[in-house]
């Protein structure tokens, strides 16, 4: 099926579903708007979609989410940035002018290793572990602005991360938020650091109690290893044991620290970044509702129930009918359905000898809700066979036409089986009437028995 049109159309259309999830909208304009401006099963859902989302507010919230959106990015990128100064001044010892390395390599890389290292192992776990990422703070916060407490920002937040995660891109969508925040912040770390280092004396050393001075030795030597490659200096040995080195020695300190802080904190997060772009890029084609879901399967039942009949070659006399649909018969379960659809009161359903052959029953009034309700039923369980009773002395109208189309849409054979007395006219005027609405592929009649031989 084609794909909505937008992300905006995609998280509308999730975001009305998640709404219909505790109760149905009033959608009957809507769907014949639907009906008449688009051709396809998709175009119709995003349409009807589009015009619940109007009526309550929907695309409103989203407008506003998608203006506050970079406001509230570059307001956490200053903290960030804030943050990242603050902890280059620490790491440059204030007004002592002394820095441990070790000590300054562990707090400019060590939350920064823990988050990199925790995004790579979501990658292969649930979402739920990114709930405290840069990303996913970032679209809380933008929510909570946008909207507040009330509105609709919280089904907007939970229709996006449903969509993210359906595509398999919730983990590179945050991810490229959280990646892009990391690098600004080493890169106004560096900055920092390197104006400070070459217009002011600092003195660079380690400094243990229980550790051997060769740990450091070789420690300095396998971080200096990926650094080196891009040209920067690693102290050697002598400089390394050396407690307080001449000044030659503090400058290899110095860009060992600067290269270490580059090669394993802001290539990678810069470079994780671009994979995130890279990946939604070729993703995002898959930001699209899932069709094949009950909701949607019964929406789609519902639009061809009212899609106008396509005139080939009729007679000009006869008011032509759509052939009515159904499901394949692999693509229904083994299951038998019994409807009684708008029946007096004074007619028990479902007779004793439906129940006796196992069939699922279900009673409609008639009522919007009702009508939904079966439709959802229908839509989840895909019933190879459905018997739908109805009062056999009453007449058919358009709401029986329209209700037997959705039935039938929703499953591989449906029988109407006229409940009641039926004498000789009424039976005829019901299949008469089925004969002009198109529906006489429909079986139809007054007796239990003869309507169900077959399908036992």
């Amino acid at each position: 099926m084609p794909h909505p049109s937008s992300f905006q159309d995609a998280t509308l259309t999730e975001a009305v579903r998640l709404i219909e999830e505790t109760g149905p909208l009033e959608d009957s304009q809507a769907l014949r708007e639907a009906v008449g401006a688009e051709p396809g099963a998709a175009g119709r859902i995003v349409r009807r979609a589009r015009i619940l989302a109007e009526r309550t507010g929907l695309v409103a919230e989203f407008a506003r989410a998608r203006a506050w959106a970079p406001w509230v990015l570059l307001g956490l990128v200053a903290v960030i940035v804030i943050a990242g100064l603050s902890l280059a001044g620490n790491v440059l010892g204030g007004g002592e002018r002394r820095i441990n390395v070790v000590v300054a390599l562990a707090s400019l890389l060590g939350l920064h290793l823990l988050t990199l290292l925790l995004w790579l192992i979501g990658l292969l776990v649930s979402p739920g572990s990114f709930n405290a990422s840069f990303g996913w703070i970032w679209m809380a916060l933008t929510a909570r602005v946008a909207g507040g407490r009330q509105g609709q920002a919280p089904v907007l937040l939970r229709a996006t991360t449903r969509l993210l995660a359906q595509a398999r891109l919730l983990p590179w969508a945050l991810g490229f938020v959280s990646h892009a925040i990391w690098a600004l912040s080493f890169a106004v770390a560096i900055a920092a650091m390197l104006f400070a280092l070459a217009f002011r004396n600092y003195t660079l050393n380690w400094e243990t109690t229980i550790l051997d001075p060769d740990f450091f030795v070789q420690g300095v030597q396998w971080l200096g290893r990926l650094p080196a490659w891009l040209g920067f200096p690693v102290p050697d040995a002598d400089a390394v044991r050396s407690p307080l080195a001449a000044a030659s020695g503090q400058r290899a300190w110095a860009l060992w620290l600067t290269g270490c802080i580059v090669v394993y904190g802001l290539l990678p997060r810069t470079a994780f970044a671009l994979l995130c772009a890279a990946v939604w890029r070729m993703r995002r084609k898959a930001l699209s509702p899932d069709l094949s879901l009950p909701y949607y399967r019964k929406l789609i039942a519902r639009f061809d129930a009212l899609t106008p009949p396509r005139i080939v070659d009729a007679d000009p006399g006869q008011s032509p009918h759509l052939a009515p649909r159904h499901l394949p018969s692999d693509d229904t379960t083994d299951t038998l359905m019994a409807i009684g659809f708008e029946l007096p009161d004074e007619l028990p359903w479902p007779p004793a000898a439906l129940e006796m052959r196992g069939a699922r029953a279900m009673r409609v009034d008639g009522s919007a809700s009702a009508r939904r309700q079966l439709l959802d039923t229908l839509a989840r369980l895909r019933p190879r066979r459905v018997l739908v009773g109805c009062h056999a002395g009453s007449s058919p109208d358009r709401g029986t036409e329209r209700f037997l189309r959705e039935v039938l849409a929703l499953c591989s054979d449906c029988r109407l089986w006229l409940f009641g007395t039926a004498d000789e006219e009424a039976r005829r005027r019901w299949h008469t009437w089925l004969a002009d609405t198109g529906l006489d592929g429909i079986r139809a009649g007054d007796a239990l028995e003869p309507m169900l031989h077959d399908w036992t």
